[in-house]
């Protein structure tokens, strides 16, 4: 539950903030615990409409995070104290935003004598399982610093690929959402019109124009047909993702798509493989790592890939030999795996790894795109031209008999 509460400093200067705790006597021994002398404590109430609002308007970006880990390990790196840093970065944050509830209530905690992965805990559906895991070892081997700079690195080089995979995307988006409105305008409300004028005069119409009228005529009758079918569609693939052998399937198919699919795999071997050299820099053991890395997968076959190597070297099974045993890592992988656990560098090897498929899915991107442009302008002409043939002729032919 959510409390806000106003107290008052040694100097007699009012602090006010929010925390969230199961009762009021947490927060009262957490602000005292703060050196603070509590003046009220409020249980905030939450109706639906704030849940909702908080869910879809104030979600926190990966740039946020990766500038929030950046600044933060700047000032801990300048010697300044991990309280007084929260305490700077919550002054410069907006009130009404989320990232400035994390800082007041990890700051508050921390405060409180719990660590920064405990104020971080609650907030792990916004920072990933692997970014509080780095933290609390990072906190016990009493090298946060360290850790939260190789965070910041991580999540930057993150951050960037995924403004290149959007920018490379606008301009395609941008054609075919600009190609569906136009079809639907055409069918809608262009052809109608031109039916009934094809009608007055009786003439012979061609069989495009035949096939684009019976279309037109099917989609302003049947419509909501479409509207089921698209909710039907979304139904099946929401309650499909819950089912892990149509998950399985469906992400395997995933990365048998042409082009889209290759940079689909290379992307979660970077961003897997570059979390699993930053665990195991921050002195998480490898199976731990192993087992946290699949959660960040996002994809089913590598998760379960990622699960059955943890297994097998729990068992005491070599690294390579059980990345190799998955079948689904590049020979590349299990290379660089098989020479990292030979010279005890597993970290710094996987990271090289790492930034090799980096750059391979940055290529793709620029094949992706390289492919798409030219695809949606032959798309484009084909429909422009099957729109000519399909309206022009038939005014061209009723011009003609007079």
């Amino acid at each position: 539950m959510k409390f806000s509460y106003k107290a008052r400093d040694w100097n007699g200067k009012l602090v006010k903030g929010i925390v969230d705790y199961h009762d009021k006597a947490e927060v009262l021994s957490s602000v005292k615990e703060s050196g603070l002398v509590p003046v009220f404590i409020s249980e905030m109430r939450q109706t639906w409409f704030t849940e909702v609002y908080k869910n879809v308007f104030t979600r926190i970006s990966l740039k946020q995070i990766s500038t929030f880990t950046r600044q933060l390990s700047t000032m801990m790196n300048s010697g300044l104290p991990l309280t007084d840093s929260l305490s700077l970065l919550k002054d410069q944050t907006t009130k009404n935003g989320m990232m400035y509830e994390i800082l007041d209530n990890t700051l508050s905690m921390v405060q409180g004598g719990k660590s920064l992965a405990d104020g971080l805990e609650k907030y792990k559906k916004y920072f990933g399982e692997a970014y509080i895991a780095s933290v609390d070892a990072g906190e016990e081997a009493g090298v946060l610093d360290e850790v939260m700079t190789k965070l910041a690195d991580t999540l930057e080089k993150q951050n960037d690929f995924q403004g290149k995979v959007k920018g490379a995307m606008i301009y395609p988006v941008i054609v075919v959402i600009g190609m569906i409105a136009v079809i639907i305008i055409m069918i809608i409300f262009v052809i109608p019109k031109l039916l009934s004028l094809y009608s007055d005069f009786g003439s012979e119409m061609p069989a495009s124009t035949k096939f684009l009228l019976s279309l037109s005529g099917f989609v302003n009758k049947f419509w909501y047909l479409f509207v089921f079918a698209f909710a039907g569609i979304f139904s099946v693939f929401k309650v499909g993702n819950t089912n892990l052998v149509f998950k399985l399937k469906w992400d395997t198919i995933k990365l048998k798509i042409p082009i889209m699919g290759d940079l689909m795999q290379k992307n979660i071997l970077a961003t897997t493989i570059r979390t699993l050299s930053m665990l195991l820099s921050a002195g998480i053991p490898l199976v731990e790592a192993l087992r946290i890395v699949s959660n960040v997968a996002g994809n089913r076959l590598f998760f379960n890939s990622y699960q059955q190597i943890a297994e097998r070297v729990q068992k005491g099974f070599p690294i390579a030999n059980s990345f190799e045993e998955t079948a689904v890592f590049p020979i590349i992988v299990n290379q660089m795996v098989a020479t990292g656990e030979a010279t005890g560098k597993l970290d710094e090897v996987l990271l090289k790894v790492a930034d090799y498929f980096s750059a391979e899915a940055e290529q793709s991107v620029k094949s992706l795109t390289s492919a798409i442009e030219p695809l949606i302008m032959i798309v484009l002409g084909l429909g422009v031209a099957f729109l000519m043939v399909a309206v022009v002729m038939p005014i061209y032919n009723l011009t003609s008999q007079f």
